[in-house]
């Protein structure tokens, strides 16, 4: 099949149809930034021709070079039968306007963090950008809540810590492109351990957060991506109570935690009664991403 697709394809519109069809049929998992099998086809054929990912139309009829052919049925392929994300096809990925490079050293991004700082939603608890003058990015893998840190906050020194040097070889690439090397401090360790002495005004994390059961039925794309990075024990919070057992030594008066936890909502509150968690509002709901301050935690007795 892809063999003759090589030798008939002749336009972007052909190869979009074989594209749309092959995902189609392939029962593709759509989890890393599109929905279905069109936006996908979509996205991937214009990234790979290095064509402007907002312009479909002026190109379709376009005939592409045997190059490009090449390259486009060889992406088209992988997706369908190897079930690759999009993000390692092209090497890049996208938190709204914020394109970063990223590849299997590190899981794609995505985060309701970054929702999160696009609309401002910390204003409450953090009442002008300027009050951060050091956060912290736990578990930071491909850098890029660390840029978006460094961004929203901009009188901010960033640390970003990660255990895997391979993801933080990722995140070094992404913090010279957006220029922050003299900002964003990279530090390869686990979680708090390489930071003693530290206080921070925000912290915020997206760690691991799958649970065991759900690990063993993942679909074939997120299998591409380090599991060191998806899994966290058998219900899915083993880092994130590491977190909330360090956080208060590394938190200034009146600072900020927040942390991505997926699905665990209902979990995390039966395990910790006595926190007073602060479930912050994102598009699909206010169940992913907690916050506490300092004096929550501390009250608390942690």
């Amino acid at each position: 099949m892809y063999d003759i697709a090589r030798q008939q394809l002749v336009t972007l519109r052909d190869s979009l149809r074989f594209a749309v069809s092959r995902f189609n049929d392939a029962e593709l998992y759509y989890g890393h930034g599109t929905d279905n099998a069109f936006d996908e086809a979509v996205y991937l054929l214009l990234a790979t021709l290095k064509l402007p990912i907002d312009k479909l139309d002026p190109f379709l009829d376009a005939r592409l070079l045997p190059s490009e052919v090449e390259q486009v049925v060889e992406a088209i392929r992988r997706r369908a039968e190897e079930h690759v994300p999009v993000a390692y096809l092209t090497n890049e990925a996208w938190l709204g306007e914020y394109k970063f490079y990223v590849d299997e050293r590190t899981i794609v991004p995505r985060s309701f963090i970054a929702e999160l700082l696009f609309n401002d939603a910390l204003a409450p608890w953090i009442e002008h950008p300027e009050l951060v003058n050091r956060a912290l990015d736990l578990c930071t893998g491909s850098g890029c809540l660390a840029i978006l840190l460094a961004d929203h906050f901009p009188g901010a020194a960033i640390d970003a810590v990660d255990l895997s040097s391979d993801a933080l070889d990722v995140a070094e690439l992404n913090v010279m492109d957006y220029n922050l090397g003299e900002r964003i401090d990279l530090i390869d360790g686990d979680l708090f351990e390489s930071l003693a002495g530290e206080t921070y005004d925000l912290i915020v994390s997206n760690p691991p957060y799958v649970d065991a059961h759900s690990m063993e039925e993942l679909p074939g794309e997120f299998r591409h991506e380090p599991i060191m990075a998806l899994g966290s024990g058998e219900d899915g919070l083993d880092i994130t109570r590491k977190i909330l057992a360090q956080a208060t030594t590394f938190l200034n008066p009146q600072g900020v935690l927040v942390v991505e936890i997926g699905h665990n909502r209902y979990e995390l509150e039966a395990q910790f009664p006595e926190l007073p968690f602060v479930w912050l509002e994102t598009e699909s709901g206010d169940g992913f991403v907690f916050l506490l301050t300092r004096e929550m935690l501390a009250e608390a007795g942690h």
